[in-house]
Protein backbone atom coordinates (compact mmCIF):
# COMPACT_ATOMS: atom_id res chain seq x y z
CA UNK A 1 0.00 0.00 0.00
CA UNK A 2 1.54 3.30 -1.14
CA UNK A 3 0.74 6.66 0.38
CA UNK A 4 0.30 9.48 -2.13
CA UNK A 5 0.71 13.23 -1.81
CA UNK A 6 -2.48 14.06 -3.66
CA UNK A 7 -2.58 17.85 -3.55
CA UNK A 8 -0.60 20.75 -2.07
CA UNK A 9 -1.66 24.37 -1.62
CA UNK A 10 0.46 27.25 -0.34
CA UNK A 11 0.11 30.74 1.14
CA UNK A 12 2.36 33.66 2.04
CA UNK A 13 1.49 36.85 3.96
CA UNK A 14 0.89 40.13 2.08
CA UNK A 15 3.86 42.12 3.39
CA UNK A 16 6.95 42.04 1.10
CA UNK A 17 10.06 42.73 3.21
CA UNK A 18 13.23 41.55 1.47
CA UNK A 19 14.56 44.91 0.28
CA UNK A 20 13.26 46.61 3.42
CA UNK A 21 15.33 44.18 5.47
CA UNK A 22 18.44 44.88 3.41
CA UNK A 23 17.96 48.63 3.82
CA UNK A 24 17.42 48.16 7.56
CA UNK A 25 20.33 45.79 8.09
CA UNK A 26 23.05 47.41 6.00
CA UNK A 27 23.77 50.43 8.27
CA UNK A 28 23.94 48.11 11.28
CA UNK A 29 27.18 46.62 9.91
CA UNK A 30 29.75 49.14 11.10
CA UNK A 31 32.93 47.75 9.53
CA UNK A 32 33.21 48.95 5.93
CA UNK A 33 34.60 45.68 4.58
CA UNK A 34 31.96 43.61 6.36
CA UNK A 35 29.27 45.95 5.06
CA UNK A 36 30.57 45.43 1.51
CA UNK A 37 30.48 41.67 2.12
CA UNK A 38 26.88 41.87 3.33
CA UNK A 39 25.86 43.90 0.28
CA UNK A 40 27.61 41.52 -2.11
CA UNK A 41 26.07 38.42 -0.49
CA UNK A 42 22.62 40.02 -0.52
CA UNK A 43 22.96 40.67 -4.25
CA UNK A 44 24.08 37.09 -4.86
CA UNK A 45 21.49 35.44 -2.58
CA UNK A 46 19.14 34.38 -5.36
CA UNK A 47 16.27 35.91 -3.37
CA UNK A 48 13.98 38.59 -4.83
CA UNK A 49 11.05 38.51 -2.41
CA UNK A 50 10.32 37.46 1.16
CA UNK A 51 7.05 37.88 3.00
CA UNK A 52 6.12 38.62 6.62
CA UNK A 53 3.00 38.56 8.79
CA UNK A 54 4.25 41.80 10.34
CA UNK A 55 3.30 45.07 8.66
CA UNK A 56 6.24 46.83 7.06
CA UNK A 57 6.04 49.91 9.28
CA UNK A 58 5.58 47.81 12.38
CA UNK A 59 8.78 45.95 11.55
CA UNK A 60 11.25 48.58 10.48
CA UNK A 61 10.22 52.20 10.97
CA UNK A 62 11.83 53.98 13.92
CA UNK A 63 13.27 50.72 15.22
CA UNK A 64 9.91 49.03 14.81
CA UNK A 65 9.14 45.59 16.17
CA UNK A 66 12.76 44.49 16.28
CA UNK A 67 14.34 47.67 17.60
CA UNK A 68 11.83 47.96 20.42
CA UNK A 69 13.18 46.37 23.60
CA UNK A 70 9.65 45.12 24.29
CA UNK A 71 9.96 42.65 21.40
CA UNK A 72 10.37 39.81 23.88
CA UNK A 73 9.86 36.17 23.11
CA UNK A 74 6.48 36.44 24.85
CA UNK A 75 5.39 39.24 22.54
CA UNK A 76 6.55 37.34 19.48
CA UNK A 77 4.65 34.26 20.63
CA UNK A 78 1.47 36.30 21.00
CA UNK A 79 1.77 37.24 17.33
CA UNK A 80 2.53 33.62 16.44
CA UNK A 81 -0.57 32.36 18.29
CA UNK A 82 -2.79 34.54 16.09
CA UNK A 83 -1.00 34.64 12.77
CA UNK A 84 0.29 31.07 12.41
CA UNK A 85 -3.19 29.47 12.44
CA UNK A 86 -4.50 32.25 10.19
CA UNK A 87 -1.84 31.65 7.53
CA UNK A 88 -2.20 27.86 7.83
CA UNK A 89 -5.95 28.10 7.30
CA UNK A 90 -5.40 30.28 4.22
CA UNK A 91 -3.27 27.53 2.68
CA UNK A 92 -5.78 24.83 3.66
CA UNK A 93 -8.59 26.86 2.10
CA UNK A 94 -6.84 26.69 -1.26
CA UNK A 95 -7.04 22.87 -1.27
CA UNK A 96 -10.71 22.99 -2.13
CA UNK A 97 -13.02 20.18 -1.03
CA UNK A 98 -10.75 17.62 0.64
CA UNK A 99 -13.40 15.31 2.08
CA UNK A 100 -13.24 13.55 5.43
CA UNK A 101 -10.00 14.00 7.36
CA UNK A 102 -9.01 11.23 9.77
CA UNK A 103 -5.58 12.52 10.80
CA UNK A 104 -3.95 15.94 11.10
CA UNK A 105 -0.17 16.36 11.08
CA UNK A 106 1.19 19.87 11.65
CA UNK A 107 4.84 20.94 11.47
CA UNK A 108 5.82 24.31 12.90
CA UNK A 109 9.17 25.29 14.34
CA UNK A 110 8.89 29.05 14.80
CA UNK A 111 6.48 29.24 17.72
CA UNK A 112 4.86 27.61 20.69
CA UNK A 113 1.24 27.87 21.82
CA UNK A 114 -1.04 25.52 23.74
CA UNK A 115 -3.66 24.47 22.78
CA UNK A 116 -1.46 23.93 19.75
CA UNK A 117 -1.80 25.11 16.18
CA UNK A 118 -3.08 21.62 15.37
CA UNK A 119 -6.00 22.00 17.78
CA UNK A 120 -6.76 25.55 16.62
CA UNK A 121 -6.83 24.36 12.99
CA UNK A 122 -9.00 21.33 13.83
CA UNK A 123 -11.59 23.50 15.59
CA UNK A 124 -11.60 26.13 12.84
CA UNK A 125 -12.17 23.48 10.17
CA UNK A 126 -14.82 21.68 12.20
CA UNK A 127 -12.89 18.41 12.04
CA UNK A 128 -14.31 15.50 14.05
CA UNK A 129 -13.48 15.59 17.75
CA UNK A 130 -11.77 12.22 17.38
CA UNK A 131 -9.42 13.34 14.59
CA UNK A 132 -5.94 12.07 15.43
CA UNK A 133 -3.42 14.91 15.69
CA UNK A 134 0.37 14.97 15.56
CA UNK A 135 2.45 18.12 16.06
CA UNK A 136 6.04 18.21 14.76
CA UNK A 137 7.98 21.02 16.40
CA UNK A 138 11.45 22.59 16.48
CA UNK A 139 12.96 20.27 13.87
CA UNK A 140 13.72 23.13 11.51
CA UNK A 141 13.85 22.92 7.73
CA UNK A 142 13.41 19.14 7.40
CA UNK A 143 10.25 19.08 9.54
CA UNK A 144 8.21 18.84 6.32
CA UNK A 145 9.86 15.48 5.67
CA UNK A 146 9.00 14.33 9.19
CA UNK A 147 5.39 15.41 8.69
CA UNK A 148 5.02 13.72 5.29
CA UNK A 149 6.82 10.61 6.56
CA UNK A 150 4.37 10.41 9.48
CA UNK A 151 1.46 10.66 7.04
CA UNK A 152 3.12 7.99 4.88
CA UNK A 153 3.28 5.55 7.80
CA UNK A 154 -0.31 6.33 8.84
CA UNK A 155 -1.69 5.58 5.39
CA UNK A 156 0.35 2.41 5.01
CA UNK A 157 -1.03 1.09 8.30
CA UNK A 158 -4.57 2.45 7.80
CA UNK A 159 -5.37 2.43 4.05
CA UNK A 160 -8.65 4.32 4.54
CA UNK A 161 -6.91 7.24 6.26
CA UNK A 162 -6.96 10.75 4.79
CA UNK A 163 -4.24 12.85 6.33
CA UNK A 164 -4.12 16.64 6.26
CA UNK A 165 -0.47 17.71 6.49
CA UNK A 166 0.23 21.35 7.33
CA UNK A 167 3.50 23.26 7.60
CA UNK A 168 3.44 26.85 8.84
CA UNK A 169 6.43 29.02 9.72
CA UNK A 170 6.70 32.66 10.81
CA UNK A 171 10.47 32.99 10.55
CA UNK A 172 10.44 36.79 10.44
CA UNK A 173 9.16 36.98 14.01
CA UNK A 174 12.68 36.08 15.11
CA UNK A 175 14.79 38.67 13.36
CA UNK A 176 17.36 40.08 15.81
CA UNK A 177 18.51 43.70 16.13
CA UNK A 178 22.22 43.05 15.61
CA UNK A 179 25.19 44.29 13.63
CA UNK A 180 26.86 40.89 13.36
CA UNK A 181 27.27 40.23 9.64
CA UNK A 182 27.01 36.42 9.87
CA UNK A 183 23.76 36.69 11.83
CA UNK A 184 22.33 39.21 9.37
CA UNK A 185 23.29 37.00 6.43
CA UNK A 186 21.46 34.10 8.07
CA UNK A 187 18.37 36.24 8.66
CA UNK A 188 18.57 37.47 5.05
CA UNK A 189 17.35 34.02 3.94
CA UNK A 190 14.12 33.65 5.89
CA UNK A 191 10.49 34.51 5.21
CA UNK A 192 7.04 33.38 6.32
CA UNK A 193 4.84 30.82 4.60
CA UNK A 194 2.40 27.94 5.01
CA UNK A 195 1.49 24.88 2.97
CA UNK A 196 -1.16 22.18 3.22
CA UNK A 197 -1.31 18.74 1.61
CA UNK A 198 -3.65 15.78 1.43
CA UNK A 199 -1.96 12.39 1.81
CA UNK A 200 -3.97 9.24 1.20
CA UNK A 201 -3.91 5.89 -0.57
CA UNK A 202 -5.77 7.42 -3.53
CA UNK A 203 -3.46 7.06 -6.57
CA UNK A 204 -3.18 10.74 -7.41
CA UNK A 205 -0.12 13.02 -7.34
CA UNK A 206 3.18 11.64 -6.03
CA UNK A 207 3.50 8.20 -4.45
CA UNK A 208 5.93 8.11 -1.53
CA UNK A 209 8.21 5.18 -2.25
CA UNK A 210 10.64 5.36 0.68
CA UNK A 211 12.08 7.64 3.34
CA UNK A 212 15.65 8.22 4.45
CA UNK A 213 17.69 10.10 7.03
CA UNK A 214 21.42 10.73 7.22
CA UNK A 215 23.16 12.56 10.07
CA UNK A 216 26.37 14.24 8.91
CA UNK A 217 29.23 13.37 11.25
CA UNK A 218 30.87 16.06 13.41
CA UNK A 219 28.55 18.79 12.14
CA UNK A 220 25.99 19.12 14.93
CA UNK A 221 27.04 22.68 15.79
CA UNK A 222 26.66 24.12 12.29
CA UNK A 223 22.92 24.79 12.50
CA UNK A 224 21.49 25.65 15.91
CA UNK A 225 18.20 27.16 17.04
CA UNK A 226 17.96 28.54 20.59
CA UNK A 227 15.05 30.05 22.52
CA UNK A 228 16.27 33.45 23.68
CA UNK A 229 14.74 36.35 25.58
CA UNK A 230 14.21 38.23 22.30
CA UNK A 231 12.88 35.45 20.11
CA UNK A 232 14.49 32.31 18.73
CA UNK A 233 18.14 32.80 17.81
CA UNK A 234 19.47 31.06 14.70
CA UNK A 235 23.11 30.08 14.41
CA UNK A 236 23.84 29.18 10.81
CA UNK A 237 27.46 28.55 9.95
CA UNK A 238 28.90 29.49 6.57
CA UNK A 239 30.42 25.99 6.55
CA UNK A 240 27.04 24.33 5.95
CA UNK A 241 27.13 24.19 2.10
CA UNK A 242 30.66 22.80 2.11
CA UNK A 243 29.81 20.12 4.65
CA UNK A 244 26.73 19.14 2.65
CA UNK A 245 28.84 18.84 -0.50
CA UNK A 246 31.45 16.81 1.38
CA UNK A 247 28.80 14.44 2.73
CA UNK A 248 27.17 13.98 -0.67
CA UNK A 249 30.54 13.04 -2.15
CA UNK A 250 30.46 9.85 -0.07
CA UNK A 251 29.15 6.99 -2.29
CA UNK A 252 27.26 5.44 0.64
CA UNK A 253 25.46 8.70 1.36
CA UNK A 254 24.71 9.18 -2.33
CA UNK A 255 23.11 5.73 -2.45
CA UNK A 256 20.98 6.59 0.58
CA UNK A 257 19.75 9.76 -1.12
CA UNK A 258 19.16 8.33 -4.61
CA UNK A 259 18.08 4.84 -3.62
CA UNK A 260 20.93 3.57 -5.79
CA UNK A 261 19.15 4.58 -9.00
CA UNK A 262 19.20 7.45 -11.46
CA UNK A 263 17.06 10.36 -10.25
CA UNK A 264 14.86 12.15 -12.79
CA UNK A 265 13.27 14.79 -10.53
CA UNK A 266 14.70 16.76 -7.59
CA UNK A 267 12.76 18.63 -4.91
CA UNK A 268 15.50 20.22 -2.79
CA UNK A 269 14.73 22.43 0.17
CA UNK A 270 15.60 25.97 -0.92
CA UNK A 271 17.75 26.68 2.10
CA UNK A 272 19.89 29.18 0.21
CA UNK A 273 21.63 29.58 -3.12
CA UNK A 274 24.86 28.03 -1.86
CA UNK A 275 23.01 24.96 -0.55
CA UNK A 276 21.34 24.43 -3.93
CA UNK A 277 24.69 24.94 -5.64
CA UNK A 278 26.25 22.30 -3.38
CA UNK A 279 23.59 19.71 -4.30
CA UNK A 280 23.84 20.58 -7.98
CA UNK A 281 27.60 20.13 -8.00
CA UNK A 282 27.57 16.99 -5.87
CA UNK A 283 25.27 15.16 -8.28
CA UNK A 284 26.56 16.89 -11.43
CA UNK A 285 23.06 18.12 -12.27
CA UNK A 286 22.15 20.29 -15.24
CA UNK A 287 21.05 23.85 -14.31
CA UNK A 288 17.37 23.12 -14.96
CA UNK A 289 17.30 20.21 -12.48
CA UNK A 290 16.77 22.51 -9.49
CA UNK A 291 14.66 25.11 -11.28
CA UNK A 292 11.67 24.57 -8.98
CA UNK A 293 13.80 25.04 -5.86
CA UNK A 294 15.54 28.14 -7.22
CA UNK A 295 12.22 29.68 -8.23
CA UNK A 296 10.81 29.22 -4.73
CA UNK A 297 13.98 30.67 -3.22
CA UNK A 298 13.66 33.72 -5.47
CA UNK A 299 9.94 34.23 -4.92
CA UNK A 300 9.64 33.44 -1.21
CA UNK A 301 13.04 32.84 0.41
CA UNK A 302 13.62 30.09 2.97
CA UNK A 303 10.42 29.45 4.94
CA UNK A 304 11.92 26.69 7.07
CA UNK A 305 9.71 23.58 6.99
CA UNK A 306 7.18 25.07 4.56
CA UNK A 307 9.79 25.58 1.82
CA UNK A 308 10.01 22.01 0.57
CA UNK A 309 6.22 21.82 0.37
CA UNK A 310 6.27 24.88 -1.90
CA UNK A 311 8.80 23.13 -4.14
CA UNK A 312 6.69 19.95 -4.25
CA UNK A 313 3.58 22.00 -5.03
CA UNK A 314 5.37 23.54 -8.01
CA UNK A 315 6.47 20.12 -9.30
CA UNK A 316 2.94 18.72 -8.91
CA UNK A 317 1.56 21.66 -10.88
CA UNK A 318 3.95 20.86 -13.75
CA UNK A 319 2.33 17.40 -14.09
CA UNK A 320 5.62 15.89 -15.19
CA UNK A 321 6.07 12.13 -15.18
CA UNK A 322 8.35 11.11 -12.29
CA UNK A 323 9.87 7.63 -12.11
CA UNK A 324 12.46 8.18 -9.37
CA UNK A 325 12.18 11.54 -7.65
CA UNK A 326 13.93 12.69 -4.50
CA UNK A 327 12.71 15.24 -1.98
CA UNK A 328 15.45 16.29 0.43
CA UNK A 329 15.95 18.91 3.14
CA UNK A 330 18.82 19.81 5.43
CA UNK A 331 18.53 21.08 8.99
CA UNK A 332 19.81 21.07 12.57
CA UNK A 333 22.08 18.20 13.33
CA UNK A 334 23.50 18.70 10.63
CA UNK A 335 21.24 16.13 8.98
CA UNK A 336 19.63 15.36 5.64
CA UNK A 337 16.16 13.83 5.54
CA UNK A 338 14.11 12.92 2.53
CA UNK A 339 11.61 10.88 0.59
CA UNK A 340 11.53 8.93 -2.64
CA UNK A 341 8.75 9.91 -5.05
CA UNK A 342 7.15 8.66 -8.24
CA UNK A 343 4.09 9.70 -10.19
CA UNK A 344 0.88 7.88 -9.36
CA UNK A 345 0.17 4.89 -11.56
Amino acid sequence: MAAHINRIATAVPPNEVHQLFIDWATPRVIDRRERALFTRMAQRSGITHRWSVLGQGEQFEDGGFYGDMDATTARRMRVYATEAPRLALEAIGKLGDFGTITHLVVASCTGFVAPGVDQIIARALGLPRNVERTLVGFMGCYAAIAALRTAHHIVRSEPAARVLVVTVELCTLHLQDTGDVESLLAMLQFGDGAAAAIVSAEPEGFAITRSFAEAIADAEGLIQWHVGDRGFVMELSGEVPGRIAQALADPDVRDVVTGGEAVDTWAVHAGGRSVLDAVERAFDLPPEALEASRTILSDDGNMSSATLMFVLARLLAEQRRVENGVAIAFGPGLAAEGLGLRSAA
